[in-house]
Order: structure tokens, then sequence, then C-alpha cells
């Protein structure tokens, strides 16, 4: 490999002069350049000393300067950093070219939608204005809708490839065609990094969406994953392939029996009998569609028939065309009726809604195919050391379980128990499930048991579904109970469920997110939880009490229109195995409404930082209706809770009164979350409270200026400030973090400024759960202990410099700390401020 020129050759040997310039350039033979890469593999940017070592042991760069091997190995660095961006600038090319394409596709579909709806205008403008009112009538019914076709029949097997046929000429026509009127999907805008380009249906009989996107995966194995829909489709309960015979053109037909998860209690599961038709087009396209079928076909289990009603799908599938340069361009289509007669009013709109397809099934499927791309290119890294199918068979466990929960069907063995008076809750009892058939076997005792669940459904109002469930997911002290959570803990992990022997555990209000993997967008995250607990009998303090809980949170993106809103947790042992027996529970919270109106900025995540106060506050601090912006959140969600529970038989009774018990605490829980956090709760104005029992705001701004200024002796904040709500503003904004910790036993935050919350990367509603000692290092606590006292006494201190924790576990460097008293008066003391100076992420 020539690196340059050199000016001159000995022919001798080949080989350079050895006391060339430092500034020539230098030709290195075939030996010295392979001894150079054997070590570059190892060690691209080797030391001084590393560089000296290599000249001593390898006798073939023993004339190389080692000034020039360092060159050597700045050059091979910068040809590896090229090589790598000019790989990564051809894949965006790839992808900017499909999408181009697929652009032009749908520009083109676009133009002859748009020369059909004209020429039926003209036609219809004709009829009116040339016909009678009898006859317009019947002409525009004859052009305005479309001719309904009834369910195939699949009784003569030798219909069933004309069935097939016809299936994939409508497919395609609404794929690539206009069949069905596509509008963009709210809030999903195409481009190089997005998911692909979603649409839902316009007018249109049922409900549809579609989705066309890039995916670096060849086409036979995008439609071995698709196919295998429970793997992707959260709400698949069960997919069976009863019939499957060759068509006799290179095709495949299969007759499925498919079921689905009902996503309330309020309402009933369904099923589908379909025709899916896989073959191949000339143009290389592979397709894989499918339509139901009329007649009774297969059927669910005939103890839970009533459980399910029939839906209809219209032609829908897969086209998958190869590209160029590797990959594949894949249009999904879903066309569903979902028989929206047979469930409550106050839920049609969740079964009308296109939006709702497109997120739960149709950019699922996407998302799920681009995931596995990913992961198989090696782009995704998870924590703990899982592979990714390990991570995704957890998740899917959980939303499984969960969802098993939620429905109850009576061929899994679930049961209701008669109810105590009231009928705000129902409780299902399983006792063909205990943790010997949830778990491996050899890992569990098995006991004379079931499992318990307790679930309720409620509507909420103006209520942010994504909000709502990253309040939940944060601030788990609000409506948790860490005595149950231990209680459940326990169950899992020696088999027990003791319920009468469950010892009293303090629950010290901290919990450490330990992420472990997420989708390609993050609209889901699988983490483990650790709930920190103390003993209260000195004879156990010496045992851990910390309880694990492995979770999933989905849905936190309040501008995905359509998303369900979800929080599944399962207690799991410390050691974190593959096999672990899981029993989830959680939350479920599902928009029955579009947002009516555009949301204004106060909808984002910095929502959170006055919730704290209030829901202690209450009614009180709230905005008055008058007051409510006329484009605030305004819609209607219908949350469901489900809590599941082992017991022994023995103690059934017992577990049963405690979970009813516990659920209906939760509950409160949640809707006083949730009353305040609607509109007339939501974002108070900077002079409402920050925490339960602190000043306003501004008042607060200014003791811990004026506070700072008596103890040091110069001012905090330019001394320019005037009013209370610029000395706000600036303090706010100040490049040093500070915060404000209340003066208890266990020092809490109350009050962080945005530098504050960004150190600590949390916001002001999670900071209350933060304790003082839980973010210094062993020294950093050191030092605070015995400058305690000097703060308390001469009401100030100074720091040395430090590390730091935040709440996500990394360090974080600070030069220095200022800390003072914060007076509310001249003898009383409000709180303890700190001033972080120059801090940074290590």
């Amino acid at each position: 490999m020539a690196m340059a020129v050199a000016p001159h050759r000995e022919n001798s040997s080949g080989s350079i002069n050895k006391h060339l310039d430092t500034g020539k350039y230098v030709r290195y033979t075939a030996e010295q350049v392979e001894a150079l890469e054997r070590v570059y593999a190892e060690c691209p940017k080797p030391s001084s000393m590393r560089r000296q070592q290599l000249i001593r042991e390898c006798p073939i760069l023993s004339n190389i300067e080692p000034k020039q091997i360092k060159v050597w190995f700045q050059n091979r660095r910068c040809r590896e950093k090229q090589r790598k961006e000019a790989s990564r600038l051809q894949t965006v090319n790839r992808k900017l070219t499909a999408m181009n394409k697929l652009l032009m596709e749908e520009n083109d579909r676009l133009q002859k939608q748009v020369s059909q709806l004209v020429y039926e205008n003209g036609y219809m403008r004709q009829q009116l204005q040339n016909a009678s009112v009898s006859t317009t009538d019947a002409s525009c019914e004859s052009v305005v809708t479309t001719p309904q076709h009834p369910l195939r029949n699949a009784n003569n097997p030798a219909g069933l490839l004309s069935i097939a046929e016809e299936t994939l000429a409508e497919f395609l026509s609404k794929a690539t065609g206009t069949a069905v009127d596509w509008v963009q999907m709210p809030g999903m805008k195409p481009g190089p990094d997005s998911v692909g380009i979603v649409a839902i249906s316009h007018n249109c009989s049922g409900v549809a969406a579609r989705a066309c996107g890039l995916v670096s995966l060849e086409p036979t194995k995008i439609a071995e994953i698709l196919k295998d829909r429970p793997s992707w489709f959260r709400d698949c309960r069960n997919l069976e392939v009863f019939t499957m015979f060759p068509a006799g053109n290179g095709g495949m037909i299969e007759l499925i029996y498919m079921q689905m998860y009902a996503p309330t209690i309020l309402a009933p599961a369904r099923d589908f009998w379909t025709l899916r038709y896989t073959t191949n087009l000339d143009d290389g396209s592979l397709v894989v569609c499918e339509r139901s079928l009329s007649g009774s076909g297969a059927g669910p289990n005939a103890a839970a028939a009533t459980q399910f009603v029939r839906a209809e799908m219209l032609p829908s599938g897969y086209l998958i065309r190869p590209c160029e340069g590797g990959g594949s361009i894949i249009h999904i289509v879903d066309h569903l009726d979902l028989e929206a007669w047979s469930v409550p009013e106050v839920l049609r709109p969740l079964y009308e809604s296109s939006k709702v397809v497109a997120q739960k099934m149709t950019i699922a499927a996407l998302r799920y195919i681009r995931q596995i791309a990913q992961e198989t290119s090696g782009e995704v890294v998870y924590g703990l050391g899982r592979q990714p199918a390990v991570l995704r068979t957890f998740s899917q466990r959980l939303s499984r379980g969960f969802n098993d929960a939620i429905n109850g069907f009576n061929d899994d063995g679930w049961s209701l128990m008669s109810c105590d008076g009231a009928e705000d809750v129902i409780v299902a009892i399983n006792t063909t499930k205990n943790m010997s058939t949830i778990a491996n076997a050899s890992n569990t005792l098995t006991l004379p048991g079931g499992i318990l669940c307790v679930k309720a459904s409620m509507l909420l109002q103006n209520v942010p579904p994504a909000l709502l469930v990253r309040f939940l997911r944060e601030h788990r002290s609000e409506w948790a109970d860490f005595n149950v959570d231990a209680y459940a803990a326990a169950s899992m992990k020696a088999g027990s469920y003791a319920f009468q022997g469950l010892r009293p555990t303090r629950f010290s209000g901290s919990q450490v997110i330990m992420p472990l993997g997420h989708t390609v967008e993050q609209e889901e995250l699988l983490e483990v939880i650790r709930l920190e607990g103390h003993a209260l009998t000195q004879e156990e303090a010496v045992l851990s009490r910390d309880i694990h809980l492995l979770q999933i949170c989905s849905g936190v993106d309040e501008n995905a229109v359509g998303a369900c809103s979800e929080l599944v947790f399962a207690p799991i042992d410390e050691m974190f195995p593959d096999d672990s027996p899981l029993l989830p529970s959680g939350f479920r919270i599902i928009p029955l409404d579009s947002k009516t109106c555009e949301k204004q900025d106060v909808l984002t995540a910095n929502r959170t930082l006055d919730l704290a106060s209030s829901l202690e506050v209450g009614p009180a601090t709230n905005r008055a209706a008058g007051d409510t912006p006329s484009n605030a959140y305004n819609a209607r969600s219908v949350l469901t809770i489900a809590f599941q529970f082992p017991f022994e038989n023995h103690l059934q009774e017992n577990v049963a009164a405690m979970a009813r018990q516990y659920v209906r605490s939760v509950i409160s829980s949640v809707q006083r979350v949730a009353m305040a956090i609607a509109p007339s709760g939501l974002c108070p104005p900077l002079g409402q409270k920050l925490s339960p029992g602190s000043p306003e705001a501004l008042t607060l701004a200014h003791w811990i200026c004026q506070s700072y200024s008596n103890y040091f002796g110069a001012e905090l904040l330019r001394t320019d400030c005037q009013d209370g709500e610029s000395v706000l503003k600036q303090l706010w904004h100040h490049q040093d973090a500070i915060l404000c910790c209340s003066l208890k036993p266990l020092p809490v935050f109350t009050f962080a400024n945005q530098a504050g919350l960004d150190m600590l990367e949390t916001t002001l509603v999670a900071l209350q759960d933060i304790s003082l000692d839980k973010i210094f290092d062993e020294s950093g606590r050191k030092a605070l202990c015995s400058d305690f006292g000097k703060i308390m006494q001469q009401g100030f201190a100074y720091l040395p410099s430090g590390i730091c924790l935040s709440t996500m576990g990394r360090h974080v460097s600070y030069e220095q700390v200022f800390a003072w008293k914060v007076l509310a008066g001249e003898n009383t003391v409000h709180c303890l401020a700190f001033s972080f100076v120059n801090w940074s992420f290590v």
C-alpha cells in the first residue's frame, strides 16, 4: 500500500533511507503495511511508548522513524473515518433515492385521484343541471356510493383461487391506486429518518390505514416476519392456519383464524376468519394479501364464544418490492370493519378511528421490521448484555400477560368472583394458573392456589394520556404501596404467597430506572425499576429490601395521534433470568376522540413541573374555567387498570379483600392525578406555588437571591433586575445549577432551576422524590456532613469540587458548591440552597 512516493529508492533492498527528513513521505513495503495493520486492528491510536515498542519488536520497521509511524496511524484513522462516512452517505443516498421514488409514486396516485374527482364533480354538476330532483338523487347515489361486496364463501375450494385473485387486485388498487381516498396521517411527516409515509382513509367503509417505507431486509424475510402477526401485533391473541395449499401459479393460499384482544374490559374481543394469499408479481414484487370469508369457518372455544364478535377484514396486505442496492420498499394496507355497533356508544370512536388502526397495526408493523433490520445490522445495543430477541420476548410476555388479565377469557380458566356489594371493580380468579404455570417448573415450588385479577375501566375527560402515563412512571410513590409490591415480589421469588407473614417495610420514596432497551423511535421503553426499601426492625436491617420490577412504557409522545399509552410492570428476580416468571399489572389509556384543536406549548413534557403542587393545593389554585385557553387539550380517553395477585387456596379471601382495597386506592390516586393535569389544573401561572407549603415562585426567587447577597456579600443575579418576574426568569436561566432542599431529617429537593434539572436529568415533580444525600458520592457526602453544622450556624459554606450523580446514574463534576440558608423572614429559615458552579457531565 503506497502512502506516498519516496524521493529515492535503494536498489539493494527496496527500502527507504533511514535518515529521511521528517517532512518527507515514505513508501512502505507490503510486509511493513501488514505489520502496521495488525497493530491498528488491536489499537487504532497507539501511544508513543507503544510505537517505540513496535519498532523494537518488529525488525522490518526498524528503519522507520517513530514520527513516520505516528503519521501512518493518523492517515490510517483518517482513511477509516472517510470510509465510514462514505458508507453512511451511500446509505443515506439509497434511502433518499427510495424515498424519492415513493414520493413520486404517491404524487402520481394523487394526480390520478384529482383527475377522478374532477371528472366526478363535472358529472354531478351536469346531472344537477339537466335532470329532475328525483333523477338527480338517483344519479348522485350511483356516483357516491360504492357497491358493498358480500363476504366470500370458502365452502367451495375450487373458488378459492378466484377469491384470492380478486383479493389481490383489490389490495393492489388500495396500495398503489385510488380505490381509497387516502389522507396523510396527522403528525407523520415523510423523510429519510421517518418510519415512512403513513396515510389514513377518508370517507370509506370501515377503517383503513396505509404505510410505505424503506427497509434494509430482503422481501422473503419481511414477508416471513409480517405473516407471524402475534410477534409484532400486540393485540393479536392467537393466529392459527387451518388449511394451506398451493395456488397453482407459484402462490400459496391459507385459511386462517385469528383472535384479537379487546383493549378494555368494556367491550368484547374480535375474531376473524380469513383467506391469505401469497404470490410473486411479474416485476419481482412479493405480495401477501388477505380478506375475510363468509360462513362460520373456525371459531373460538365454546367456553369463550360469548366473549368474541366476528369482525371483517377487507382486502388488506403487504406489497414488498426489492430495491436496487439491497433492501426493500414495502407498502402496508390494513382495512377492517370492527363492528362498532357491538360496543357501548362511548367506545365507538375507538372502533371507528383509522388513526387507531394506523398506530396499532400499520405503523407497528413497519416499526417492527425496521427494529429487526437494525438489530440484524448490529446498530442497536441493549443494556445488561441481553440479546435483542430476549428483550423482545420480555416485552411481548408483559404485553400478552396484561391483555390476558384485561380480557379474562373463559377458555384460559378465568371466572368472575362474587362482588362485595360494590361494582366499581371486577374481580376475576384463575385456579388453572399459578406460579408453576407461568414460570420454569424447575425453578418454582408448586403450591395449590392461583391468580387473582382486579380490574376496572373509567372515562377520563381532558386528560392527556401521555402526560398521565409519564407521571405514573416517574412518581410511583404517589399511587403505589411498597408493601403490596413486596408481597408480589416475595411470591415470585420463593413461590410462596405468605400474605399473613408479610413484614412491614418502609419505602424510601426513591426509585432507580435502569434502561434495558427501546424501539427504533423510542415509542416503547423496556426498563428495570429498583424500588429502595428499608426494614422497620433492626433484626432485618441487614437484609436487602429492594424490589425489582420489569416494566414497559409506551405512548409517551403527545404528538402521536391515536396512540395508546401504557405502563405495564411485573415483579422480577434481581438476577433477571431469561425464564423469569412474569405476572403483569398496569395501566392503559386510549384516546377516544381526536384533538379538536392544536395544542399550545404548555402541553409539552414541561407540563409536569407544577403537577405535584396541583395535587396538594387542590382546586383553590386551579385556573378558573373562564381562563382556560381556547386551544387547550379537549378530548376523552378510557383508562383501564388491571392488577394481578398470586394466592394460596386458604388465603384466597384475604388476598381478594386486600386486592380490592388496594386497587380502589390506586384508582383514587389516579383520579386525583388526572384532575390535577386536566386543563383547569394544568400549568398554573408562575406566581402559583411550586410545591406543597412553599411560597409563590416570585417570592421564593426573591428570598433565594436576597439570602445569597446577605451571606456572600455579592449578587447572585444582575443588579438591574428590579421586578419579581425578571428575578424569577434570570434565576431560572442561571448557568449554575441552583437547587433548594427542605429542612427535614431526610432532606429532599423542592426546587431547581433549569440548569439544576438538566444536571440531575429530572423534572421539578420528580425532583421532590430525590433526597439530598442521593446525589453526592462518598467524598461529597463527607464534605456535606462536615460543613452542615457550619451552614446552620453561620448561614453559608463553600463545598469543594467533587462528583455527583444524576437520576440516570451519570457522573457530574463541579468546581465548587455554594451553600446557604434561604430566609423567609428575619429569623425564619425556609430551606437550604445549593449552587453547583461550572458543572458538566463526565
